[in-house]
C-alpha cells in the first residue's frame, strides 16, 4: 500500500497517538552487540560509534545503561510515503517554534517523533493544530 505523497492531504488528517511507557536513547560502546529488538528495546541505530539503543526506561534500569534524556514516542497516525516531502519540515518547524525539541525516526508507514515527558502534551496539541485549518 503506498503512502500518502500530499501534503495538504497529509495535514488535514493528521492525527497523534502516543506509546505507553517512557523512552530512552542510550548510546553503547561499538565493541558492544546491541540487545534484540522486544522486552522492551524498540530500535537500535547503527552508528559509527557504537550502537544508539532506543528503549523504555525501565529496560534501561534494569539494564543500568546510562542516559540523559526522557521521552516520550509518539506517532503521526498518517501513511505517509517515504518520497513524500514537507511533513517532517512542518511539524518540526512548528514544534521549535513552540519549544520543543523533536528527534525523528522514520518507519514504513508512519513517522515517529521523540519529545521531552514534561513536552508531550504540548507536542501533541502543536501537531494536531496544523490539522486545523487557519483562522
Amino acid at each position: 500500500m503506498a503512502g500518502e505523497m500530499d501534503l495538504a492531504k497529509m495535514l488535514e488528517t493528521l492525527t497523534v497517538s502516543v506509546r505507553p511507557d517512557h523512552y530512552v536513547l542510550v548510546a553503547l560502546p561499538p565493541e558492544v552487540t546491541p540487545p534484540p529488538l522486544g522486552d522492551g528495546v524498540a530500535a537500535v541505530i547503527d552508528e559509527a560509534e557504537g550502537p544508539t539503543i532506543i528503549a523504555t526506561i525501565s529496560r534501561a534500569a534494569r539494564e543500568q545503561w546510562p542516559h540523559d534524556f526522557v521521552a516520550s514516542w509518539l506517532t503521526l497516525d498518517i501513511h505517509s510515503a517515504l518520497e513524500a516531502v514537507g511533513l517532517t519540515a512542518t511539524f518540526s518547524r512548528q514544534l521549535g517554534r513552540a519549544g520543543i525539541p523533536c528527534n525523528v525516526i522514520a518507519g514504513f508507514y508512519h513517522d515517529h517523533i521523540l519529545v521531552p515527558v514534561d513536552k508531550t502534551d504540548a507536542a501533541v496539541e502543536v501537531i494536531e493544530a496544523l490539522a486545523k485549518p487557519a483562522p
